[in-house]
């Protein structure tokens, strides 16, 4: 079972990922990775999130991260997706149940990925604490009506993050924000 749990915002939230930005660049291959970040709701401060680092890694090619850094990551105890339908990313979990508790997912994209537009998202709460409260609110909701439904869960927040999105898409044509 894998079990929704959040937790108050962790003000280590920060270090963990930049620890682990670490050390997924030391075993890298050289210059495959373009750039990481962090996102999702522990990247949000003040955000109730489950206790799991979002990062989104940035590789010149998805085949040459398939070939070389999925192998490497998979010696730190992460469990790569080989069947994730999207194949536009590749997808990797840190503790995946039953050896859990998960601590990280990858989601591993080319620099042109759409997925990017996600960071228009965590932006957008970190400078609309208004927002970041009502999403904690449908958060803490949907946690308690689906606790070990992970996939009614996120669903649930589809119709939210999709207003948010559409507030932050406009912020960011009128600011000319890069993604």
């Amino acid at each position: 079972m894998d079990e929704i749990i959040l937790l108050p915002y962790d003000p280590r939230y920060p270090s963990l990922f930049a620890a682990e930005v670490r050390l997924l660049q030391s075993i890298s291959p050289p210059d495959l990775i373009v750039r990481m970040e962090h996102f999702g709701s522990t990247s949000v401060p003040g955000l109730v999130a489950k206790p799991i680092i979002d990062i989104l890694i940035g590789v010149r090619s998805l085949d040459e991260a398939r070939r070389h850094l999925i192998p490497a990551i998979e010696t730190l105890g992460y469990s790569y997706w080989r069947d994730d339908p999207n194949p536009a990313k590749l997808y990797a979990v840190k503790g995946l149940p039953p050896n859990g508790p998960r601590t990280h997912h990858l989601h591993i994209v080319e620099p042109h990925s759409t997925i990017w537009e996600q960071l228009l998202f965590r932006d957008y709460l970190r400078t609309h604490p208004d927002e970041a409260a009502a999403y904690a609110v449908l958060k803490k909701s949907l946690a308690e009506t689906f606790r070990n439904d992970r996939e009614a869960y996120t669903d649930g927040k589809a119709e939210y993050i999709s207003r948010i999105m559409m507030h932050a898409r406009n912020d960011s044509r009128r600011n000319n924000a890069p993604i």
